[in-house]
């Protein structure tokens, strides 16, 4: 979708009220489409120029506000095109707004969680006491301890080997074999 300029679109409208231009020849001399042209003609019509200038995107409405617009586009006897220039938003909102509510209710104007689920739950991380806290230091502690024997051990035996493989089996050895 090509986003205009606001001074381009009212130098267009203004060419049109003003100068009688037609809509064919602003179509050619812009290079804007005829129907682009009756939009920004009718928003000015509605709204003023304050219509013609680019809102902010990704504004979120209320359940309350939405309810509201679709209250009054149905209890008055006008366009969905002046409705929405009322409201300061797009018409074609307000008819996703209505059809929803009449095929869902008011659950189908509430605010839903967009995106894409994530795979899998985040765990909530487990806040011991302080007396688990010292179990597990304590138990780590000990951990260490038997860690470190066990590197002891194994140096010891490694030393043993390499002794046997150097100078040979000891007198102790041969005897009890």
């Amino acid at each position: 979708m090509v986003k205009y300029n606001p001074e381009l679109k009212a130098q267009v409208v203004g060419q049109f009220l003003n100068d009688k231009m037609s809509v064919v020849e602003l179509a050619q001399k812009y290079r804007v489409s005829k129907r682009q042209i009756w939009y920004w003609i009718q928003r000015y019509r509605l709204g003023g120029i304050e219509t013609l200038k680019r809102k902010a995107n990704k504004r979120k409405f209320s359940t309350d506000f939405k309810l509201s617009v679709i209250d009054y586009y149905q209890t008055h006897d006008e366009s969905l095109a002046a409705v929405a220039t009322k409201y300061d938003i797009l018409a074609c909102q307000i008819s996703v707004w209505r059809t929803g509510f009449n095929r869902d209710g008011i659950e189908a104007l509430r605010s839903h969680q967009k995106g894409r689920p994530a795979k899998m739950k985040r765990k909530k991380k487990l806040t011991s006491s302080p007396e688990k806290q010292s179990e597990v230091e304590r138990l780590r502690a000990e951990l260490m301890q038997k860690n470190k024997a066990l590197y002891e051990t194994r140096l010891e035996n490694d030393i043993l080997k390499k002794s046997m493989a150097l100078f040979g089996p000891s007198k102790d050895d041969v005897k009890h074999k």
